[in-house]
């Protein structure tokens, strides 16, 4: 999914990458001063990405967002800009700047695992994601079978995962009111027949 951008060996600042990004045809992450280009995704990537985020959108309560992979999110803590899969955003949004195509405040992310970005949503781009002040809830959906990983912040500052994988099982986050079937979510992703 990642790839080197046209500039391997020269770092760049948040201000270039910024610039190049907003005049590109292509989405770009950026992290250590690196592009990294993004690459297309997959059907079943892309039904399952739309379907959380229009399962999410008609669930969340009044003053929340859930948001497609259009809008860059900011990890102001580590300099991280990404896209994830899907963003949802409750109360005011904090954008990064006057053009409002950066947002610093989610309160869940989504990100739709591919093979070849698995270990990193997993680690360091999870261990990136919780430095955000206002990120409670984390969600990894398999994209090759029915599976979904939930993080969710506690009291305390740690966090908690749960494993959903049933063909009857659903996906529950109080803090939202939402509850996400499985069956619900896979069942074009899975069954593209």
């Amino acid at each position: 999914m990642f790839s080197m951008a046209s500039f391997p060996d020269t770092l760049l600042t948040e201000e270039q990458y910024l610039a190049l990004e907003r005049a590109a045809e292509t989405k770009s992450e950026f992290h250590d001063g690196r592009m990294y280009a993004m690459s297309g995704g997959t059907y079943a990537h892309a039904v399952l990405a739309t379907r959380i985020t229009k399962i999410l959108g008609v669930q969340l309560p009044p003053g929340c967002e859930a948001i497609n992979s259009d809008l860059r999110v900011k990890v102001s803590p580590t300099g991280l800009y990404t896209y994830p899969d899907c963003t949802v955003i409750c109360g005011r949004p904090q954008f990064a700047g006057d053009q409002k195509d950066i947002i610093l405040n989610p309160l869940l992310i989504v990100e739709v695992l591919s093979p070849t970005t698995e270990a990193y949503d997993r680690g360091e781009k999870f261990e990136s994601y919780r430095t955000i002040e206002s990120l409670k809830e984390y969600l990894l959906i398999d994209q090759e079978r029915r599976h979904v990983g939930h993080y969710s912040k506690q009291d305390d500052g740690g966090w908690r995962f749960r494993e959903h994988s049933g063909p009857e099982d659903s996906v529950s986050i109080p803090r939202l009111n939402v509850r996400i079937s499985l069956a619900d979510l896979y069942t074009e992703a899975l069954n593209p027949d």
